[in-house]
């Protein structure tokens, strides 16, 4: 007996070690994936670079903020279940904001944005001169579904966190592209008579106060006055996120703006300068492993090219019944 004790207590901590080889293993997969289309930052964006840039723990921030209660009926009666309630990040949309129509810098995904009868051209209306910072700029932009979103879950998961929330955004689905919506994105139609586009100071990028104002939301068009290519890259791209992530625009685009259900609570619409409510990850001229919102640091492209991945938070909790009953969030729900 005694021997066969020894053999079980052998295999379970054979067991252990395995299950900690292969948790090990997995942190090392993602960390060399990540590593890898790092060092090929000068190279043209691709999905598998698009899809390696998830593994990023300070943009998925992960953590417990609660405990949600289940009722669980049998035949032999009911019972009050619990699980945690979890809130991450997740990188819901890939966002270009390119100068030159059809060469949207994701390459797979050039084709979907070719020039139309009322979308040709591009680029800016930029003079070499040092006194002429004045004249507009111009951007496409495209929002197409993250390809990450099943990366993300085997990243959670592989660190021990365990259960992680689907993403609301489909994947590779086109949710908006600039050249199908000429009226309002190449000519501010109606947006630029709106109130948030008239008064200044209103819905604005960054702060005039703190001298770091990039650009205003309104009106969501292509064309902004700014010397900084970056600066209205990104200007353009928080505008499209801004529609995006809502219903009954002025635009032609699809909203993304996932529906709550029991134990799951989708995010909010994006809203500037929130730190809380969503963040950029930029992926091309270079991938970085970290997110941010604007105003932040600024790297040029010498194509007027740039992409970003934007994460919005999710907070959900597995099902342990057939009722959700309710919810305390140790966080206020922040």
């Amino acid at each position: 007996m005694k021997d066969s004790l020894d053999r079980s207590v052998s295999l379970g901590r054979h067991s252990g070690a395995h299950r900690s080889s292969r948790r090990g293993n997995a942190k090392r997969i993602f960390a060399a994936s990540l590593t890898m289309f790092l060092t090929e930052q000068c190279l043209a964006l691709t999905t598998p670079a698009i899809i390696a840039s998830v593994a990023s723990l300070q943009c998925l921030e992960y953590r417990i903020v609660g405990i949600c209660y289940w009722l669980l009926c049998t035949p032999f009666g009911c019972t009050v279940r619990t699980s945690p309630k979890v809130r991450h990040f997740i990188p819901e949309l890939v966002v270009s904001s390119y100068s030159n129509t059809g060469s949207n810098p994701w390459g797979e995904m050039s084709a979907l944005s070719v020039p139309t009868p009322l979308s040709q051209g591009g680029g800016n209306l930029i003079t070499p001169s040092s006194q002429r910072d004045n004249l507009p700029r111009f951007k496409n932009v495209d929002g197409i579904g993250h390809p990450g979103g099943a990366a993300l879950t085997a990243l959670a998961q592989s660190f021990g966190f365990g259960y992680a929330c689907p993403s609301g955004a489909v994947p590779l689905a086109p949710y908006y592209l600039s050249t199908l919506d000429p009226l309002a994105w190449r000519h501010a139609i109606p947006e630029s008579v709106y109130p948030q586009a008239l008064t200044p100071g209103m819905r604005e990028i960054g702060s005039q106060a703190f001298g770091n104002m990039w650009g205003s939301v309104y009106p969501r068009q292509g064309f902004l006055v700014q010397p900084d290519d970056f600066k209205a890259a990104a200007v353009m791209a928080q505008r499209a996120s801004d529609f995006i992530t809502r219903v009954g625009q002025p635009h032609v685009y699809l909203p993304l703006q996932p529906m709550p259900a029991p134990g799951y609570w989708p995010p909010q619409p994006v809203m500037e300068n929130n730190i809380n409510n969503h963040r950029w990850q930029l992926l091309t001229p270079m991938v970085q492993s970290t997110c941010a919102i604007f105003p932040s640091a600024t790297l040029q492209s010498a194509e007027g090219a740039y992409a970003w991945s934007l994460w919005r938070p999710y907070r959900c909790c597995q099902r342990m019944g057939q009722t959700f009953l309710f919810s305390i969030d140790f966080d206020g729900g922040q």
